[in-house]
């Protein structure tokens, strides 16, 4: 998969409209599928917390595993591959090594050959979020690259996950 990452500024946004304000993002009910993630010593930076960049490594995690174990996605052999063409992260509080950490799945918009994810990670058991973001898939043919509807057992499966 390839990935694109780029990074919300909040200072441009009133605080009414950070999205990591909004307990929709926040809350773990809100989520319809999660995924253990175990920390790393080397996670951790200077300060003492997870680096920021691996909170994409994470969402990127969360979001593959669930297409490859529960929509059946080929990652080596299929037709049909995901190419990342959006994402942001808002982080609402530090977690850091040795946390043990849930990812949380939906999906927010399904579209014809896109579809936004909406991600949060949680420490394990806990209800609000350290940090909650998006991104977008678009699906193309593997070998033209060229954007393609989402096959139906895929769309199927996104479609039960699909929130609001």
């Amino acid at each position: 998969m390839t990935q694109n990452s780029s990074s919300t500024n909040n200072s441009e946004k009133s605080p009414g409209n950070n999205p990591a304000n909004d307990p929709a993002n926040l809350s773990r009910q809100n989520y319809r599928w999660f995924l253990p993630i175990t920390t790393r010593w080397m996670d951790n930076d200077i300060y003492g917390h997870v680096n920021n960049v691996h909170y994409y490594s994470y969402f990127d995690s969360v979001a593959n595993t669930f297409l490859i174990q529960e929509c059946g996605l080929d990652i080596h052999q299929g037709e049909v591959i995901g190419y990342i063409v959006h994402s942001q992260c808002h982080y609402k509080h530090a977690i850091a090594f040795p946390d043990q950490l849930e990812g949380g799945f939906r999906v927010n918009r399904l579209g014809n050959s896109s579809v936004e994810y909406g991600i949060a990670i949680f420490r394990q058991g806990e209800e609000q979020a350290a940090a909650c973001g998006t991104f977008t898939h678009v699906f193309v043919d593997r070998h033209s690259e060229r954007p393609v509807p989402i096959p139906g057992p895929l769309r199927q499966r996104l479609q039960q996950v699909l929130v609001g």
